[in-house]
C-alpha cells in the first residue's frame, strides 16, 4: 500500500454515518433537519474543535461569495462553518472515501449542499483549476503528508494572487519522541510532524508570506480539561465514535504531548505572492 492508501485506511470506519446519526439521536437532535451546531461534537477532528474553528475563520477574514478549498476536509465540520457563518462557497477534498460520503450526507441534512461539496482526492494533486480560489485551509492534515513542499506548491497553484492559505497544524516544538498511537497515526510510518520553522521555510519557498502565527495550545488544553470532565460524567462520546479503536489511548497521548510542550496546535495564515 502507498502512504496515501495507508492514511485512508487508518481513517476508514466502515459504518461511520450510522454511528454518528445514532450519537446525534441519543443526544436529542432531529437528524432529518440538522443544524451545524448539532454536529459540533462529532464532525471536527482537531484540537480545540469548534472553538478553534471559529477563531481560525475570523483570522482568515472570510466574506460571502469567497471560494474556499478545504484540503483534508474530513467530515466537513469547518467547511460547513465557513459556509453557514460567512456564506463562503466551499470545495472540500479528502483521501478517505467514507469521510467524503458522510460529509456530503451531513451537509445535505444541514441544508448547505448548494454552498458546500466534497470529493475524494489527493492533496498532492488537487483536482482544481489554477487560480480559482480566494482561500484555502489545511486543518490537522500535514501530519499525514511527508512531501509538504509539493503540498504547498499545489495550494499556491489553486489560489489567486493575494489569496490566503490558513493552516492549523500539530507541530513539534522541542526535541523528543512522539508517543504512538496518535489520533492521526497508529505508528510513525504515516506520521510526518514538523517544526514551525520547517513550515515557514516551505511556505516561503512555495510562494507564500506568513502574515500571522499563533500557538493555540491554551485553547486546546482548556477544551481537553472540559472533555475529560464530560467523559467522567458519561458525556461527550462523539470523538470516540470518530477515532474508533484505542481512542482513549490515542487521545491521552496527544493531550499529554501538548500539555508537556512537545507538540502544539499552531495556526498560520500565509498570503500568496
Amino acid at each position: 500500500m502507498s502512504t496515501e492508501e495507508k492514511v485512508a485506511s487508518h481513517y476508514t470506519h466502515g459504518s461511520l454515518e450510522t454511528a454518528i446519526l445514532k450519537t446525534l439521536t441519543d443526544n436529542g437532535s432531529d437528524i432529518e433537519l440538522l443544524r451545524v451546531s448539532d454536529l459540533a461534537g462529532v464532525d471536527e477532528f482537531h484540537l480545540g474543535r469548534h472553538a478553534a474553528t471559529v477563531e481560525f475563520a475570523r483570522d482568515l477574514t472570510l466574506a460571502g461569495g469567497m471560494r474556499l478549498a478545504d484540503i483534508g476536509s474530513g467530515l466537513g465540520g469547518p467547511a460547513r462553518h465557513f459556509a453557514d457563518s460567512y456564506g463562503c462557497i466551499v470545495s472540500g477534498i479528502d483521501l478517505t472515501e467514507e469521510f467524503v460520503q458522510v460529509a456530503n450526507s451531513l451537509t445535505a441534512r444541514c441544508g448547505l449542499a448548494e454552498l458546500v461539496s466534497f470529493r475524494q482526492g489527493s492533496a498532492l494533486s488537487l483536482p482544481f483549476a489554477s487560480g480559482g480560489f480566494d482561500r484555502a485551509t489545511l486543518i490537522h492534515v500535514g501530519m499525514n503528508i511527508e512531501d509538504k513542499a509539493k503540498l504547498f506548491a499545489e495550494v499556491r497553484r489553486i489560489l489567486k494572487p493575494d489569496g490566503r492559505f490558513g493552516l492549523y497544524e500539530i507541530m513539534q516544538m522541542r526535541e523528543g519522541s512522539v508517543p504512538y498511537p496518535m489520533p492521526w497515526a497508529m505508528t510513525p510510518e504515516t506520521s510526518f510532524v514538523c517544526t514551525p520553522d520547517t513550515y515557514r521555510q516551505m511556505l516561503e519557498e512555495a510562494g507564500f508570506v506568513v502574515e500571522l502565527e499563533q500557538d493555540r495550545s491554551a485553547l486546546a488544553i482548556r477544551l481537553m480539561h472540559e472533555m475529560r470532565a464530560k467523559a467522567a460524567a458519561g458525556e461527550g462520546k462523539g470523538m470516540a465514535t470518530l477515532m474508533g479503536p484505542r481512542a482513549s489511548e490515542r487521545g491521552a497521548n496527544v493531550n499529554t504531548s501538548v500539555e508537556g510542550g512537545l507538540l502544539a496546535p499552531i495556526e498560520m495564515i500565509a498570503r500568496a505572492v
